[in-house]
């Protein structure tokens, strides 16, 4: 598989490298990743991302960027495509690669995360450099994002309270998320989310455990009744991602050229793209609305009980966690500090 994602771009950089092209001081750079060209994450966070990019560089650096896994591979190879300098770049879903990135899996958990994706950007980049940079041997995270959070989207059955879904097959995106279905007495089942629509309309699934800014692009809408949220738009965890740079690739670069990635990688756009990612869950409940389908928020009591029914996945996740030397308690308590002194500044703007 390696050996014909080398053979495409090959083919990629001999098309784009012709009579008339790039002149020899530019950086071409080929961004990698598992989903549609129209989908939110090239639209309005990866082509203004690399457009600001190339700006900043003064003309030097070129990004193209290959949607849908065009250059080859499956999404869980992502990570390995970027590490071993296959693509230079990636954007991809931490939790295709379990137990890779395990110190990160904080702020997928339940009730650490909340609902302000803004917030939980800021929170990891703050923890990088001092706990989280080990998950990353190999790679140079230009940054990381997690999306609105995990809501539950279900084919013909309303969720209300926990044990509305002991027997339900839920599709998850991480193990974490395994953990929160298993915990709630339903069975996780784990795939690229690619592959949900058709899991969906064939009862492979009863529903999915995912945000509901999807719904648009998969036309989820067509396949499900119900999202429910918590109150307040309160998830049940979230999916935290990257775009990252092979590392090799990385310490090649001159040091403004370096520079023109980090000014457009800032604490400004981490804010920023959180708005991008509530503004597209907005965008896909109103699409599973208008299609007639049923948006359910908790009550504040009900959100409760699932606050009460999830907190062994925290426990279970420091327990997975210790063995490996890190301090998940440690990075509980400092996950949530950050996320709640961040959304106070994140709503106050």
């Amino acid at each position: 598989m390696m050996g014909m994602v080398r053979a495409v771009l090959a083919t990629a950089f001999v098309l784009g490298s012709g009579a008339g092209g790039a002149a020899a001081q530019e950086h071409v750079f080929k961004l990698h990743h598992f989903l549609g060209a129209e989908a939110t994450v090239q639209k309005h966070m990866l082509e203004p991302w690399a457009r600001q990019v190339e700006e900043n560089s003064g003309g030097q650096v070129r990004i193209e960027i290959y949607p849908s896994m065009t250059l080859g591979g499956r999404p869980p190879e992502l990570v390995t495509q970027a590490r071993d300098g296959v693509v230079d770049l990636i954007w991809t879903l931490n939790g295709y690669t379990p137990g890779v990135f395990p110190r990160t899996e904080v702020m997928e958990l339940p009730f650490v995360y909340l609902n302000d994706p803004g917030a939980a950007n800021l929170a990891l980049a703050d923890m990088y450099a001092d706990h989280l940079a080990e998950d990353y041997r190999g790679l140079e995270p230009m940054f990381l994002h997690v999306h609105a959070g995990q809501a539950i989207q279900t084919v013909s059955e309303e969720v209300r309270l926990p044990q509305d879904l002991p027997g339900m097959k839920m599709r998850i995106p991480t193990r974490t998320g395994a953990w929160v279905i298993e915990a709630l007495g339903a069975q996780p089942v784990s795939m690229p989310v690619p592959d949900l629509p058709l899991a969906l309309s064939k009862g492979v699934v009863d529903g999915a455990f995912i945000p509901f800014e999807i719904i648009p692009t998969l036309k989820i809408q067509d396949q499900t009744q119900f999202q429910i949220e918590g109150a307040d738009g309160i998830r049940f965890g979230t999916s935290v991602f990257q775009v990252s740079m092979n590392k090799a690739r990385w310490d090649s670069l001159p040091p403004d050229v370096q520079q023109a990635f980090r000014d457009a990688s800032g604490r400004d756009w981490l804010v920023e793209i959180g708005r991008v990612w509530k503004q597209a869950e907005l965008d896909g409940i109103k699409a599973a609305t208008d299609a007639g389908n049923i948006h359910v928020t908790l009550t504040p009591e009900e959100t409760e009980a699932f606050r009460e029914k999830l907190a062994p996945v925290i426990d279970r996740w420091v327990a997975e966690v210790t063995p490996l030397g890190i301090d998940g308690a440690g990075l509980v308590t400092q996950a949530r500090d950050l996320v709640a002194k961040y959304s106070k500044e994140t709503q106050a703007e």
